[in-house]
This record gives structure tokens, sequence and C-alpha cells, in this order.
């Protein structure tokens, strides 16, 4: 079972040492320290674990639910209340999140602050801790992507001439949710033909026809955590020139999963990917992938900018490389996986082969 309270302490433990506290603002971080699925709270944690919690009159009853080991300030400006509560308690150094907090917040911040406190920036507190998953998300993100496996086997006999992207998209939608999946973990792409050659493509009243890839990139959300699959098939007989793209993506994307196990290098494993897009002829057009879990796209990034921190136990990662020719077609092939010592394990589960349909 979750301990919130654990993670708390954790994140107290990870403040830097000329911080007093920290100002969590982030709503996902704090679902991910308190368990609350409302959409306005905030959270000061202090270096010994300690924390209050903040939200509005809306969510007051639903925090005493999801909340309930914890003090909560009832206001409409979340942060700014426990900014002024930070300097109440004598703190000399408030942390904030640098990437969640905007201008217009930062001034409301200081003006809360009354020349009390400083404001430090802070980088990523939460978020390291949130990519080393507990048995808890393993499993949320294992429905998750079990959801997305079924919605794959289901589209396949869609993928007939005549039919849109859009519709697919739908149909794909219309079976996560069936399935039990909360929502969508990112908008759908779906993309036939040359505009599977597009890395982020848009659906489209594009339809179907005979010989055209298909590139599916969707997931399913399950109990806050997301699922992000992609898989390439074609219409029909694949040409020769649709085999061998495919078995190029598929060759690289297998030697780059063996290859994230514990102690690995982000950067050299998005290397070990451009290498091989660069061998068959191409270039990368992406980083090798990203964290996953109550967000889509979460640390670690694996790509050639990252932060090269080895890869550790229980850490969630898509696997997804890709080559795109455009104005002809591309082939994307992507897994959820889990990082699990010198064996990484799958969490999607559908057939990577060029399926025929």
């Amino acid at each position: 079972m979750t301990s919130y309270a654990d993670r708390r302490s954790a994140a107290g433990a990870a403040l830097p040492d000329d911080v007093d506290a920290l100002l969590v603002s982030l709503v996902v971080n704090v679902r991910y320290l308190t368990g609350f699925t409302g959409s306005n709270a905030a959270l000061l944690v202090r270096p010994d674990g300690s924390a209050t919690f903040a939200t509005d009159g809306r969510y007051l009853t639903q925090a005493a639910e999801e909340v309930p080991d914890l003090e909560c300030v009832d206001a409409r400006s979340s942060a700014a209340a426990l900014v002024g509560r930070a300097a109440a308690d004598g703190a000399h150094r408030l942390g904030i999140e640098r990437s969640a907090v905007t201008l217009a917040e930062a001034e409301q911040f200081r003006a809360a602050a009354d020349g009390r406190l400083d404001l430090v920036e802070t980088e990523s507190v939460v978020e390291r801790l949130r990519a080393v998953k507990d048995e808890a998300e393993i499993e949320h993100l294992q429905r998750a992507c079990a959801i997305t496996d079924a919605a794959f086997a289901a589209v396949l006999g869609r993928l007939r001439p005549g039919v849109t992207e859009r519709e697919i998209a739908w149909f794909l939608h219309g079976c996560m949710r069936e399935n039990g999946a909360d929502g969508l973990a990112f908008d759908t792409i779906v993309a036939f033909g040359s505009h599977s050659a597009i890395p982020h493509h848009r659906p489209t009243d594009r339809a179907l026809e005979a010989g055209d890839l298909v590139k599916l990139d969707f997931g399913a959300r399950s109990g806050g955590y997301h699922a992000d699959m992609t898989r390439t098939v074609v219409v029909g007989p694949a040409a020769d020139w649709q085999r061998e793209l495919h078995a190029s993506v598929q060759a690289i994307q297998a030697e780059c999963r063996a290859a994230a196990v514990a102690g690995a290098s982000p950067r050299e494993l998005d290397g070990l990917a451009r290498s091989g897009i660069e061998a068959a002829g191409s270039h990368a057009a992406h980083g090798l992938g990203h964290g996953v879990g109550l967000e889509v796209h979460e640390l670690p990034f694996l790509s050639a900018s990252s932060h090269d921190t080895p890869l550790v136990d229980r850490t969630a990662v898509t696997i997804e490389p890709g080559i795109y020719l455009p104005g002809r077609g591309g082939v994307r092939i992507e897994d959820s996986i889990v990082i699990d010592g010198a064996a990484p394990r799958s969490l999607t589960a559908s057939d990577r082969s060029l399926l025929e349909c």
C-alpha cells in the first residue's frame, strides 16, 4: 500500500540544505505526495517530512477523504496561502518549483511573503522521486497498458480501406473507455500512408487506402497512470520497402529494450538508437524515450540532451525509435517498460511484427 507520509519524508530529506521548506504547487506533485486528485491544491513540505495542505472550498469534502492526515488550509490561492504560512512559521528561505511557477505566480508569492522570507528556485525535487515507482504504481501502469493492448487488438479488425484517421482515433478512445480507462493518456496519433512519416501527426479525414502504412500511437490512463504504445502495421500485402523499414526499426527497438537495464546511461541508450537509425540511412527525429507515470512525459528522458544519471530499478520508461521517410511513410515501435535489473520488463505486450491487416 502506498504511504504518502513516507513519500513526504523522502521529499523532505531531498530538500536542498539552503531551504527551510518546499512549496509544492504543481498539482501532479501534490497528488504524488498526498493522494489528492482535485485540480487546485498546494503543499508545504518541511525537511522532517511534516506538511501542510491547502485547497479551496470546492474540494474540502474531497480533501477530508483523500488527505485525512494533514491540516487543510482553505484558500482559493492555495500556493500563495502556504507562502504566508511558511513565513508565519519562521521560514527564511522557501523553495519553489522552478518549472511549475509562472511569472504571475512568482509575483503573487512575493506579495504573500511580504519581505519576510526569500524564494529559492529548486529543480525537480519531487519529480526525481516520482521516477522510481512503487508496486502500486507499477500495478496502475500495468492496468493502463493492458487496456491499451486490448484496444490495439480490437482496432486491427477496423483497418479497412475507406475508414478515416479520425474514425480510428474515436474507435480507440471508445475501446479504452469500455475496458475501464479513466481517460486518454494523451491525444491519440493515427497516421495513414505518407502521414505516418510525420512523428506527431494529428488525425484527419484522410481515408485509408490499400497498401498504406498505419501508425498508431496511443495509450490509456488508469488510476492516474499513463500508458504509451506505438505500433505500425500495413493494410494489405506489404511492399518490400515497407518490410525493410519496419525490420530496421524493430531491430533497433529490440536492441534498445534489451540495453535498458539498471545502470544504463540515458544518453548512451539514445545514442544506440541514433546509431542504428543512421546505419539505416536516416536520422533520428526525436529522442529514444521518456519516463511514464502520473504524467505521460516525465523523468527520466532518454535523449542526447538528457541528464545522464544512470537508470535504476523500478523506473518506467518508453523505448520508441522511429524512422520517417517524408512523402512516403514512417515506422515507430514503442513500448512502456520497467527497468528490472538485467531483464527489463515490457508492460505493453502487443505484437511488434509488421502485421498485414
